[in-house]
């Protein structure tokens, strides 16, 4: 069982910057593929990013490509997203869900993961 804590989420200007973590419990995270997803109110949970386990291979969203960017360190059973010029409709709750022994990548709809966190709100004020 692989438990996962976000964490760096918060309340900015449009246009400023914020980094999420997500902070696994197992070391089995480290060869797990993790992505992030968005839920905003009314709306689906939606996929943003995901990242293989050894960190090779990134994959975006259209909409955050250029501005957001995945990153791992399994030293530290960690995954992060840098959001950068961040906009009002990034406004959303943040999960980071992680999944192992896929063949393939990436993996971008939510029932292709095995666990999940708690989730962070990101708020970008217009």
């Amino acid at each position: 069982q692989v438990q996962l804590v976000e964490s760096g989420g918060g309340l900015v200007p449009a246009g400023g910057s914020l980094r999420l973590s997500c902070t696994a419990s197992a070391r089995t995270f480290s060869s797990s593929t993790t992505g992030w997803f968005r839920q905003a109110p009314g709306k689906e949970r939606e996929f943003v990013a995901a990242i293989t386990w050894s960190g090779g291979n990134t994959y975006y969203t259209d909409s955050v490509k250029g501005r957001f960017t995945i990153s791992r360190d399994n030293a530290k059973n960690t995954v992060y997203l840098q959001m950068n010029s961040l906009k009002p409709e990034d406004t959303a709750v943040y999960y980071c869900a992680a999944v192992r022994g896929l063949g393939y990548f990436p993996p971008i709809e939510a029932n292709e993961y095995s666990y999940w966190g708690q989730g962070t709100q990101v708020t970008a004020s217009p």
